[in-house]
Order: structure tokens, then C-alpha cells, then sequence
């Protein structure tokens, strides 16, 4: 199990700076998974299924985790294939409850 997979998702109250530089590299290192950064400001991964069915049940594991951890990615349904995009709507940036998320996903 990855170790950010073993924290909790901590809800964001606004306010704060989005990680930025080493911090983002630090903790996409840990990440790994194949999880990229977009500008900065989004975390984003494409996970590939046989069918529409396991990309369906794979989002509804992701909406069960979201609700859990009360944080809440885009989720891109297609056949095959789940994109998700994380990050904090309130700071319209990354925090560490991002990456946390994202691991949690990958063990989804």
C-alpha cells in the first residue's frame, strides 16, 4: 500500500496557497502510478478497462471513495476507459489531500 493511501483526505477551507516546485515533485514521486501534473494545478490519470462495465464499476468505486473522503475529482466515463482529474476547488490548486486521493484511487 502506498503510504499517502493509508492518510485522509482533509478538507480544504480555502485561503491557502496550491503546492507548487518541489513540493508537487516530492509528492508525485511518491504518488508514481503514472499520475501527471497539469499546470500545476491538477492532478490527472487514464485508467484502461475491457469494457464499459469494468469502467462503470471502477467510477462507482471512485464516487463510494469520494463520498468517503469527502473530495471530489472529475470523472471522464468513455468505453474502456475512466480519466480522472483531481484537485482543490477552492484554491483551484493541489494540496496534499490531492495526492492522497489519487492513491486511494489507484488501490480502487
Amino acid at each position: 500500500m502506498n503510504e499517502l493511501a493509508k492518510k485522509t483526505c482533509v478538507p480544504c477551507m480555502g485561503g491557502v496557497p496550491g503546492l507548487k516546485g518541489k513540493d508537487v515533485d516530492r509528492l508525485l514521486k511518491q504518488l508514481g502510478n503514472k499520475w501527471k501534473v497539469v499546470d500545476e494545478r491538477h492532478l490527472e490519470k487514464e485508467y484502461k478497462f475491457k469494457d464499459f462495465r469494468e469502467a462503470l464499476d471502477f467510477t462507482n468505486r471512485i464516487g463510494n471513495l469520494a463520498e468517503e473522503q469527502g473530495h471530489h475529482p472529475d470523472i471522464y466515463l468513455a468505453w474502456g476507459k475512466v480519466r480522472l482529474t483531481v484537485w482543490t476547488h477552492k484554491i483551484d490548486g493541489l494540496t496534499e489531500s490531492d495526492f492522497i486521493f489519487a492513491a486511494k484511487a489507484d488501490e480502487c
